[in-house]
């Protein structure tokens, strides 16, 4: 269904979820914006994304968007009575609103905040790798990857732990819904989930307005400016935001960094000889392998690109892992990992703009301390024979099982 007069973008391709950066190579090359058969137009250049990213004259809100909308698939199955679930997040606004908002939750999730959360990162991370320290193997994701973010950010925002392990499963189910195309069968259980989310987020936010705390949730509620403060709903939408994709996504660089650098023996190695190139080297295994491969983005206004006419309403599909591997940008080495790569950290991974993620400094710090330590602490750690699962998602890239012997 590919081909070099006419690559067309094949999720369904054998293999694609395994290496999907071969199909993206190709549309790069011959066809780098195009309109895909089911109406939004893909772009997969780096100089497009990046100046997409920060244009104004697009939007993040479905609502402009003329034809194809992702959420309204999930929408219809969840009932009038819910669609208003996560249109009040950063994620899906614009501005004036967005700006109010990011303004209001960036004055509980400052920097500060986040710096004093490293030795608790470090200390979460050495009681996660004790554990499976003495069997010798170990799914990463499962053991590492998967735990470690989600602690995090329910201490952070002073959430109880006695529900963590129900509430990690949620999220992980409802992060499906922020794929462009859902199996009908999977509906129902995103709904309950959906459900079950609201009603715990919504049940802390009472809770911790009664009893507030040194905590990320209890300073976005006290958050105001110009007598402005986070509704119900706001709060609701950016917590459950902070939980599914914030979570999902630190998960994926854990996961994707970690076996980039087992396939990489040499980078590996260097990394052993050069601790110091972990903050480097997060950056440029966000940039090898994207733990978000896609972006979108609505046409406000006509946009003109290689002859091309893109109208107002249509929906884009700006393809971050493919932008990331761009050599027009990245030079002939883009395709190799390189840990010293001294433009790493101009990868889209976090987006762009007003829009560039609020949580890429925790999810660095997250994984700098989970990769350095792991490669720090198991000298001889391996991949087993047994190839690694995928997620088979196209938006969060990301592993299912990673087993490794130490």
């Amino acid at each position: 269904m590919t081909t070099a007069a006419e690559p067309v973008f094949n999720p369904f391709e054998p293999g694609f979820f395994d290496n999907p950066y071969r199909q993206y190579a190709q549309l790069r090359e011959l066809a780098p914006v195009r309109r895909t058969p089911l109406g939004p137009w893909s772009l997969t250049r780096y100089a497009d994304i990046a100046r997409l990213l920060r244009n104004p004259t697009v939007s993040v809100n479905e609502r402009h968007a003329e034809g194809f909308r992702p959420r309204d698939q999930f929408l219809t199955a969840a009932g009038e009575e819910r669609r208003d679930r996560g249109t009040h997040t950063i994620l899906n606004l614009d501005p004036p609103d967005h700006t109010r908002i990011r303004r209001l939750v960036g004055q509980a999730f400052t920097p500060r905040r986040i710096e004093a959360l490293e030795p608790r990162i470090q200390a979460l991370v050495d009681e996660l790798l004790d554990a499976v320290a003495p069997s010798g193997r170990s799914d990463l994701i499962a053991d590492l990857a998967f735990p470690l973010p989600f602690i995090v950010i329910s201490e952070l925002l002073g959430l109880p732990a006695a529900d963590r392990d129900e509430m990690r499963e949620v999220s992980h189910t409802l992060v499906q819904s922020l794929e462009p195309l859902i199996p009908p069968d999977e509906l129902p259980g995103l709904v309950a989930a959906s459900d079950r989310m609201t009603e715990y987020v919504e049940a802390a936010i009472e809770h911790t307005r009664r009893h507030p705390g040194d905590d990320l949730l209890s300073a976005m509620i006290a958050a105001e400016e110009d007598g402005e403060r986070l509704s119900l709903a706001e709060l609701r939408d950016q917590v459950v935001l902070l939980f599914v994709a914030g979570h999902e996504t630190t998960v994926n660089l854990i996961g994707n960094g970690t076996l980039a650098l087992l396939r990489h023996p040499d980078q590996l190695a260097r990394l052993r000889r050069e601790p110091g190139l972990i903050a480097n080297g997060v950056d440029e295994l966000l940039r090898y392998d994207a733990p978000v491969q896609f972006s979108r983005r609505i046409a406000l206004e006509p946009i003109e690109i290689d002859d091309q006419r893109i109208e107002p309403g249509a929906f884009l599909f700006l393809v971050l892992g493919a932008a990331n591997r761009d050599p027009a940008h990245f030079g002939p080495t883009a395709d190799q990992l390189d840990l010293g790569r001294t433009d790493a950290a101009q990868h889209v991974s976090f987006g762009g703009g007003i829009h560039h993620c609020l949580g890429a400094m925790l999810a660095r710090a997250e994984a700098r301390a989970a990769i350095g330590t792991l490669v720090a602490r198991f000298p001889d750690v391996a991949l087993v024979d047994e190839p690694p699962a995928w997620n088979r998602r196209l938006v969060l890239r990301g592993l299912d099982r990673l087993l490794v012997t130490f």
